[in-house]
């Protein structure tokens, strides 16, 4: 699930894998199959890689992905414009930096993505913003969604193949925590605007405005949250 610029696009969406109706045994199964440093190291782009791609793409007339109509193209410009717009404006806020700063030992931040989403668009300069203010404690990767089905089918939210999802992974390769694909209280919001609503451009609008407002504060928070409980796993 992800809204683009103008509209709510949902793609892939799938609550079944290989047939069979998804369960904790069958999770666990996929967790253990993927080799998540091998993704890492070999399949993962640094963030300018992967805003370079976007923009290589957007000459050509594509986008990440296959569907590369005149809306999805739209959505990915409009997005090149709102990741610039989060990387020219974002700071680490005093509780996220203190957070941080605490960390111990290294870590790797798997990212999940695609140029045409928008939450991701919101969201992915923040991890960049982490990763750059502390690079000797934490190395940023991107994966491009459609390209790795089985990874995001082992980290469905509600059913669906929603982004931005954050993996944050040991040394070894362990995944330690999971965030995404957007923070909780705009969840439960456009939960109620499509209840409210069938217009999906409306819908959007409110989305990205919420996004606006909120000047990637309440992402901030979130993932403080997440950042301070490793640090009390660390040391437990």
């Amino acid at each position: 699930m992800c809204l683009g610029f103008g509209a709510f696009y949902i793609r892939g969406t799938k609550k079944h894998v290989g047939g069979l109706k998804r369960t904790g045994v069958t999770i666990l199964l996929q967790l253990i199959m993927i080799e998540y440093s091998n993704i890492f190291v070999n399949e993962g782009m640094s963030y300018s890689t992967y805003r370079n791609l976007i923009n290589e793409l957007l000459l050509r007339k594509k986008t990440t992905g296959e569907d590369d109509s005149e809306a999805m193209l739209h959505y990915t410009k409009m997005n090149v414009q709102r990741m610039n717009r989060v990387d020219k404006t974002v700071q680490l806020n005093a509780e996220l930096l203190e957070a941080l700063t605490g960390l111990t030992g290294k870590y790797r931040f798997l990212v999940i993505s695609e140029g045409w989403c928008g939450d991701a668009a919101q969201i992915v300069p923040v991890f960049d913003k982490m990763a750059s203010t502390f690079p000797d404690k934490i190395s940023l990767k991107f994966v491009l969604r459609d390209q790795n089905l089985p990874l995001i089918d082992a980290h469905l939210t509600n059913g669906g193949r929603a982004i931005p999802v954050l993996l944050i992974l040991d040394e070894e390769g362990k995944v330690l925590c999971k965030w995404g694909p957007r923070p909780q209280i705009l969840q439960s919001l456009l939960a109620d605007w499509k209840k409210e609503s069938t217009d999906m451009m409306l819908i959007a609008e409110r989305l990205h405005g919420w996004y606006a407002k909120d000047k990637t504060q309440t992402t901030q928070e979130e993932l403080n949250t997440m950042v301070r409980k490793l640090l009390v796993d660390r040391n437990s």
